[in-house]
């Protein structure tokens, strides 16, 4: 096994920048180790903790990546902001439902729905939260309303009622 080095704590605004070009670059897995060096040296910079969150919900694809799911979760819990810990939340259920949506394998396409509904859930109790002049919620919320529109198949799946079941 190898030790991880230090970086310094004057490094962090450069290290900062690399990790956002990194997720950028579509090279999550390099922007969260990063984020990590960042955090041992500052544990709790927020713009820290959100690159990270968004570097782990990168990593979702159609294997649904079950660490990077429980560690974006982990890492939503120490966001101190309340309309970012509901924005944020917004975000890893809109990504866990694409990555569903993509797989594509039974099941997925209400698992999919369920979680772009629940997207949305979080995206509405940040848009009533939200700072002046941001809508950033209100974009998510219509490109998940949009998505489902769009892809009829994503139906939440048909209950059968008590009736019904009777007959």
């Amino acid at each position: 096994m190898f030790d991880v080095k230090p970086i310094s704590a004057e490094s962090v605004p450069k290290a900062i920048e690399r990790a956002e070009r990194y997720r950028l670059l579509n090279e999550p897995v390099e922007a969260e180790s990063i984020c990590l060096d960042i955090l041992e040296v500052d544990p709790g910079n927020q713009k820290v903790l959100v690159v990270l969150l968004l570097a782990l919900t990168d990593q979702f694809d159609s294997h649904m990546n079950p660490a990077a799911i429980s560690e974006a979760t982990r890492v939503l819990g120490r966001l101190q902001d309340e309309y970012a810990r509901a924005y944020f939340h917004g975000v890893i259920c809109e990504r866990r439902a694409k990555a569903h949506f993509n797989r594509g394998g039974m099941g997925d396409r209400f698992s999919a729905h369920e979680w772009f509904v629940r997207a949305m859930e979080h995206y509405e109790t940040a848009e009533a939260i939200k700072p002046a002049g941001n809508d950033e919620a209100i974009l998510r919320w219509n490109t998940c309303a949009r998505i489902l529109n769009r892809h009829r198949e994503l139906e939440p799946p048909q209950r059968e009622t008590a009736e019904q079941m009777l007959e």
